[in-house]
């Protein structure tokens, strides 16, 4: 039998993120806080040619400018 993150049609990481918000939001009001700051990631990253390092860019960034250009 597939465990029911994959039945429903999500990743493995999916299925993580959203137990983790859900455990998050189900703190008191002290302890939330504190875990939501610590489930905030920013991902940067930075392409490389002929040996030299572009550009580095955050990941949100990226994607709202991806979002942004294929409406």
């Amino acid at each position: 039998m597939a465990a029911a993150w994959k039945a429903a049609g999500l990743t493995y990481n999916r299925y993580l993120a959203v137990a983790a918000r859900a455990v998050r939001r189900s703190l008191k009001d002290g302890p939330r806080l504190a875990a939501e700051r610590r489930g905030q990631s920013e991902l940067r990253f930075a392409k490389w040619e002929n040996g030299k390092q572009g550009e580095v860019k955050t990941m949100a960034e990226t994607n709202q400018q991806a979002q942004a250009e294929s409406k």
